[in-house]
């Protein structure tokens, strides 16, 4: 990938100098995943960081003898770069939800492109911040209705990874029981109320096409906000 479409892609490298960012592409590897396949495992040692360059995957955590799913990633999400960071053995594994395509770059070389260029090294640490205020956000919302919780769910991942359409925004059709568990609440709760939204053509599942339409945002968001 060229650096001008990889910066465009990944607004991490918005702005890096672009001798910099061709240092950390020279050697960079790339992966094509199909659904239900393995990216990186749990417990194994952070020796690459992962970008999404198409297609979506989760990550999960075993919890009482069950995978469970932390959070969804699409198109220009990026993960593994905490098991670089801090040395130590991964926290989660990654698991491919449909056809994707990944770029992995060494730990070694991401970390001597963070300390060449201190732009680049300002906006890592700016994006764990607000990871981290991510994380307080979403605890502020345990005591909120499964309905309002789970519309900030498809919010969120139409805002960071949905495709632009006519009548508004397209996320992958993610599996119920992943969605449940991003937004902890029950299977029963999360089968019902898309059954709901669908019914007041706030979006559309298209099964053909693997595909959620996000028909109607704007409510969804008022929904999020309650």
């Amino acid at each position: 990938m060229k650096t001008e479409a990889f910066s465009e892609l990944f607004p991490l490298f918005k702005g890096a100098n672009p001798e910099t960012l061709g240092g950390l592409l020279s050697n960079a590897v790339k992966h094509e995943y199909p659904p239900g396949r393995a990216v990186v495992m749990e417990d194994s040692w952070g020796n690459a960081i992962y970008f999404v360059v198409s297609g979506w995957v989760k990550v999960r955590r075993l919890s009482n003898d069950r995978a469970v799913s932390m959070a969804i990633l699409g198109r220009g999400a990026f993960f593994g770069e905490m098991a670089i960071l801090d040395e130590s053995p991964r926290s989660n594994d990654v698991l491919a939800l449909s056809p994707v395509r990944l770029i992995s770059v060494t730990a070694q070389r991401f970390i001597q492109t963070l300390f060449k260029d201190p732009q680049l090294h300002h906006r890592m640490l700016q994006l764990m911040v607000r990871r981290l205020r991510q994380t307080n956000q979403r605890s502020q919302l345990s005591n909120r209705q499964p309905a309002v919780k789970l519309a900030n769910t498809l919010v969120e991942l139409a805002e960071n990874y949905g495709q632009k359409t006519v009548e508004g925004k397209d996320i992958f059709n993610i599996p119920y029981q992943d969605l449940a568990d991003v937004t902890d609440i029950t299977l029963d709760e999360t089968s019902k109320i898309m059954e709901k939204l669908d019914s007041k053509g706030w979006l559309k599942i298209d099964p053909e096409r693997q595909t959620i339409h996000l028909i109607n945002l704007k409510h969804l968001i008022n929904l999020a906000s309650q």
